[in-house]
């Protein structure tokens, strides 16, 4: 069964993407939920016609999404967490707080698109994979320090 996401769905495609699922999944998953809608004939015309009407302005957002994945990747990111004597987080640095600091330097990022490599229980320099775009990812490079 072939369905155009209109949603980025995780492990299955990107919006505007036509993906085959098995029937199930769409009629009852994907289409309920508005993730997505049947691919037939005329809805694949209009995707290809609003494609076509995206095309330019998705070069000038990926261009934006690029300089800040270069300019993010030169930066270590600081972030603050509370530590006990040992040298040990009280419980662990998530990707909110990342990019709640990467925010406090200036570039937007969400929380969803950052994927930490293993768990933050300790202080010192990590690294995290983030993605600004569909076809842009980069990763960032973090200090947790002492608050």
């Amino acid at each position: 069964m072939e369905v155009i996401l209109k949603q980025d769905v995780k492990n299955l495609g990107y919006k505007d993407d036509v993906v085959n699922v098995k029937p199930g999944y769409g009629r009852n998953f994907l289409i309920p939920k508005n993730m997505a809608a049947m691919a037939t004939v005329s809805t694949k015309k209009m995707l290809t016609e609003t494609v076509k009407q995206r095309a330019f302005k998705e070069q000038k957002v990926k261009a934006a999404a690029e300089t800040t994945a270069a300019k993010l990747k030169d930066m270590i990111v600081k972030v603050g967490a509370k530590v006990g004597e040992s040298g040990k987080i009280f419980g662990s640095v998530t990707s909110v707080q990342l990019a709640d600091a990467i925010k406090k330097l200036g570039f937007d990022v969400d929380r969803k698109n950052i994927t930490l490599a293993d768990d933050v229980k300790t202080v010192g320099t990590y690294t995290a994979e983030v993605r600004f775009h569909k076809d842009v990812v980069g990763t960032v490079s973090f200090e947790v320090v002492q608050e």
